[in-house]
């Protein structure tokens, strides 16, 4: 199997072409544009401190569906206490930040590099990537952060500091993205936490046919905010 070199311009290869792994691409940068065009092909990156930058496309693909994400009966009775509070796209690089000492499926270390930090944050700027977060009182209990293209929304990685905080958040950001037309939540990879909120796999060119119906979607742009549950969009500052 033959990786991939990225040239400088943006572009990706077919995703067809990505290893057993999900391995596409190596190399090229974290620039908006690219990474906007590879999440427009279903491609993201995924590395750590030692590595150079690589580009996955994973077969199979986890995904969620907003409209039938299952929300286990002792979590809808902490939602309906009123436990915790939410909001959208306040304190975003709080949320990446915390994320980034999160160790993604059991890995040493971070993946969420200074540099993917520094690129997902001006993603946020430009009104494309976008936090939701979880307070308990005045402090930061949880939260999740993702990009958004028309109507699919990547997960990239949550984090919690107090139990039940970031699937509670995990729910609401779901019921906020229903609301609002999206139809398609990547989860990128196969985890039992995932498959426990009703995710599924499907095969790489169904999620590509998926994605490409979800990215004709109108949905809010700009920077977010939760009013009475429902997902409000608003132009970056």
């Amino acid at each position: 199997m033959t990786v991939f070199a990225l040239p400088a311009q943006p572009v990706f290869p077919d995703p067809a072409h990505a290893d057993e792994d999900g391995l596409l691409a190596v190399g090229g940068d974290l620039s908006s544009h690219r990474l906007l065009m590879a999440y427009g092909q279903g491609i993201f990156p995924w590395y750590n401190e030692n590595s150079p930058i690589l580009w996955w496309s994973p077969d199979p693909r986890l995904i969620l569906e907003p409209a039938r994400i299952h929300v286990p009966k002792r979590l809808d009775r902490i939602l309906r206490q009123g436990r915790f509070r939410f909001t959208l796209d306040t304190v975003f690089e709080q949320v990446i930040t915390r994320c980034a000492a999160t160790p993604r499926n059991g890995a040493h270390g971070t993946w969420i590099v200074p540099e993917m930090l520094a690129a997902y944050c001006r993603l946020h700027e430009l009104g494309f990537a976008h936090s939701i977060e979880v307070w308990s009182g005045a402090n930061l209990a949880g939260g999740l952060y993702g990009v958004a293209l028309g109507g699919a929304f990547f997960g990239e990685s949550m984090f919690y500091l107090e139990p039940d905080a970031s699937k509670a958040g995990l729910v609401t950001l779901m019921r906020a993205l229903e609301s609002a037309g999206f139809v398609l939540f990547d989860c990128q990879q196969t985890t039992a936490h995932m498959l426990r909120f009703g995710g599924f796999e499907v095969p790489r060119g169904e999620f590509l046919s998926r994605l490409e119906g979800a990215l004709k979607l109108h949905t809010p742009c700009g920077h977010w905010s939760l009013r009475a549950g429902a997902l409000i969009g608003r132009d970056p500052e």
